[in-house]
């Protein structure tokens, strides 16, 4: 962690580094929450049982519906089945009751199940359009798009913008960078500059739900958060992503740790984004019965 002086600067440095993204905090006005707290929900059957996202009604500001792919010669699917198939009545039933209440579902298109960007590339117009219809037919707030394949700069341009046309300025529209892409160590999330991206088309991105961890980074200590902002992120456009529990990935931080770990960013940084965790079935409880717990206390912790 750096030192009391050196955070300061570093935080007067990020106000100074939206010349990365000049003007666009107007632009951004309609990311709405001052932290958010981020939900992923792949696993919607554990060993057979439903596992509902209702108890995290006025916690979670936003679920992240994962993971959808686009599968080339053949139909989006969610996880291995079609996201109308009858086993995700149910979820769906509940999401809607969830967004009602103000919380915002999107869906996480790709992860480590590579091939729906290489559809994207190869076939836009085939592809494209599966992604869109999905997204409205079940009346999603937004999509994040988690690149975990080679996937150039001008392709997820064309992406964002086509993304923002079809459904507007209230829609969110994020991406999952690994902590390193945003650092300027590496470029993994589909081997482009995310700087550049950020120039390029930074007033069409809501925010970025970045992965710190599997060996990308982690939030033991502000660190790594503290290396991204360094690299010209605005605090207010990178959401600390962490693992809930050390079975989903290197970089798992106890609960006390991250705890600290986020109240002192939300310190060093009036502006920062907020949590995200993956993922929410096996989330380790904090002062709870259940994985809900997890994400109250990580909303807890930015106040």
């Amino acid at each position: 962690m750096t030192g009391r002086l050196a955070r300061a600067c570093t935080a007067l440095l990020a106000t100074g580094a939206l010349a990365l993204s000049a003007g666009t905090a107007s632009a951004h006005a309609h990311t709405a929450p001052a932290h958010h707290v981020v939900a992923y929900y792949q696993t919607q059957y554990d060993n057979g049982a439903y596992v509902s996202p209702l108890p995290l009604k006025n916690t979670a500001t936003d679920i992240e519906v994962a993971a959808f792919h686009l599968n080339a010669g053949s139909g989006i699917t969610l996880n291995d089945d079609p996201p109308s198939a009858a086993k995700y009545t149910q979820m769906w039933r509940e999401l809607a009751t969830l967004q009602k209440a103000g919380t915002k579902v999107e869906a996480m298109l790709g992860g480590a199940a590579q091939g729906s960007y290489a559809d994207l590339h190869n076939a836009f117009t085939t592809y494209y359009p599966q992604l869109r219809d999905t997204l409205r037919a079940h009346h999603l707030n937004g999509v994040d798009l988690d690149i975990e394949e080679s996937f150039s700069l001008a392709d997820t341009e064309h992406l964002i913008k086509q993304l923002r046309t079809d459904f507007g300025s209230g829609f969110v529209i994020t991406l999952a960078p690994v902590a390193t892409d945003l650092s300027g160590g590496s470029s993994f999330s589909g081997g482009f500059d995310y700087r550049q991206l950020e120039q390029a088309v930074g007033s069409r991105i809501s925010w970025y739900n970045t992965q710190f961890y599997c060996g990308w980074g982690d939030l033991s200590n502000t660190s790594a958060y503290d290396a991204v902002v360094r690299n010209g992120f605005a605090p207010s456009r990178v959401v600390a992503g962490t693992v809930t529990n050390a079975a989903n990935c290197d970089g798992y931080v106890d609960p006390a740790t991250l705890g600290g770990t986020l109240h002192s960013l939300v310190g060093e940084y009036p502006g920062f984004a907020g949590v995200a965790g993956w993922e929410y079935f096996n989330a380790v409880p904090v002062n709870g019965t259940g994985p809900a717990s997890w994400y109250a206390a990580a909303k807890q912790a930015t106040g």
